[in-house]
């Protein structure tokens, strides 16, 4: 008997690829299209009119193509709750979180493999670039070639039982040959834009997402330096993110960078060129996939956010169940609420949530 497999179809190209490369491997393949954004924000015209409305068509057009069941499922409250409510309440304490980390741990790998297991499936799939091996002492996330798009920085939460049920079959391929991939089987999707990066906010506008989601402006305060000396006025701390030079929206005569975001205070500190690099950070929220936690201190590789090149580090365990990375060269726009991600060349040794630098 087949393996039935329920595959996440976002109604772009990678996950109707992974649907073609599933049935080819001999796999019951079922197509999944989660319903995200509430109806709330759905109705809502211009910036909020977000998660498109043509995704669950696409995605329903490529299982027809493929000849495959496809449905729909309502995780709306779960998205709400676990991802917007969270992307608010952290911009609003001063934090830049990553919603699509939140998404996959609470929806793709959570209450969508939970829906996968009820309804008797055996796997479920996605079209994420990384790769899941099986060795003798368990379950292994790596990334994929260097040379291609590489998700598994979305993925250090994820644990063994997750890594266990899931199939990531889009590997090692590049994006050019999974566009062709598509291509090749006439598959309607195969030349569709990537999505923007976050579903739920149009034009990337998070600080006008959130006022009106939570009907309240972040209020003005205070640009200061690192001694405290006020330097100016700020538009509320959502318009800001540690690192940020443009759209400050005051001319300092000199390149000017946010180093600190203090909701208690509400103020926002800038420093001068040199000032965006952090030779260190504190992490915490830790997931480690090869072992259940770091005992001593280790050598590895750290992605501070999703775009950065690994860079070489000590992580040494903090008696609090929190973890401090020392680079060994300091390191550009190390963000609180960002995750940091931990690497032993390929192998993904897990990660956790910035919580100070």
């Amino acid at each position: 008997m087949k393996k039935k497999v329920m595959l996440g179809m976002s109604g772009g190209v990678d996950s109707s690829a992974a649907a073609l490369l599933l049935l080819r491997a001999g796999y019951d393949v079922t197509g999944v299209t989660m319903r995200l954004c509430p109806d709330r924000l759905a109705r809502q015209s211009g910036a909020d009119a977000s998660c498109p409305p043509d995704d669950i068509g696409d995605a329903r057009r490529v299982a027809r193509a493929l000849g495959i069941d496809h449905i729909v499922l309502n995780f709306q409250d779960v998205f709400e709750t676990n991802v917007i409510d969270y992307f608010a309440e952290q911009y609003a304490a001063g934090l830049t979180p990553n919603p699509c980390i939140a998404c996959n741990r609470h929806l793709k790998f959570g209450a969508m493999l939970r829906r996968a297991r009820e309804l008797g499936f055996d796997w479920i799939a996605t079209g994420h670039y990384a790769v899941i091996e099986q060795n003798a002492a368990g379950r292994r996330l790596l990334k994929r070639a260097p040379t291609g798009k590489d998700q598994s920085y979305v993925l250090y939460s994820l644990t063994q039982e997750q890594l266990g049920r899931t199939l990531l079959p889009l590997g090692r391929l590049t994006k050019p040959q999974v566009r062709a991939l598509a291509q090749e089987a006439g598959l309607p999707v195969a030349h569709k834009p990537d999505s923007q990066e976050i579903c739920f906010v149009e034009n990337n506008d998070y600080a006008g997402f959130i006022e009106r989601y939570t009907g309240t402006a972040a209020p003005e305060g205070d640009f200061v330096d690192g001694s405290g000396r006020v330097l100016g006025r700020h538009r509320g701390i959502t318009h800001y993110t540690v690192g940020q030079r443009k759209g400050l929206g005051v001319s300092f005569g000199k390149p000017m960078y946010v180093t600190k975001i203090d909701a208690a205070h509400n103020t926002v500190t800038l420093g001068e060129e040199g000032s965006q690099y952090a030779d260190s950070l504190i992490a915490a929220d830790l997931n480690f996939i090869p072992f259940d936690a770091l005992e001593a201190p280790v050598r590895a590789q750290v992605k501070a956010r999703y775009q950065a090149q690994p860079a070489p580090a000590l992580l040494v365990p903090l008696e609090n169940g929190t973890l401090r990375v020392e680079f060994d060269r300091p390191q550009r726009a190390v963000t609180p609420g960002q995750a940091a991600v931990f690497y032993d060349g390929d192998l993904v040794l897990g990660g956790g949530t910035i919580q100070a630098r």
